[in-house]
């Protein structure tokens, strides 16, 4: 009995092994590639994905230590202010919201929505 066996991705006919389900590690790794991206996405990678894109904001638009920033801007690039590591509160009582070394607190300035950008320093984490 001669069983008609073929690549599961291209659907090339296969040689060798019975066993055998992809003519190449290209096809298998795109194979995999293709299944992982029809699954829904984890709940972790979501959050995890959503912390890195913040951060990455946050480093571009922060570039000397602390500056203001439209709240628009920073939305318009996918910054999500309902992600962050932790947080910190000064003297004043004004909370600081943090994604791991960059942190942001809302403002209102002129009738117009801004962030505040920080970066972590060493006295923060004193108590």
């Amino acid at each position: 009995m001669i069983l008609d066996r073929i690549c599961v991705y291209c659907k090339e006919e296969l040689k060798g092994r019975s066993d055998k389900k992809f003519c190449d590690a290209q096809c298998k790794s795109a194979y995999q590639y293709q299944q992982t991206k029809q699954q829904p996405e984890r709940f972790f990678n979501k959050v995890d994905n959503q912390l890195r894109r913040n951060r990455k904001i946050l480093k571009d638009y922060n570039k000397g230590g602390k500056v203001t920033v439209r709240e628009a801007v920073l939305l318009s690039e996918g910054f999500d202010p309902n992600f962050f590591t932790h947080f910190w509160k000064n003297q004043k009582g004004e909370v600081y919201l943090f994604v791991y070394e960059y942190g942001f607190r809302k403002i209102k300035e002129n009738r117009n929505n801004k962030y505040v950008l920080v970066l972590w320093q060493e006295y923060m984490s004193k108590r």
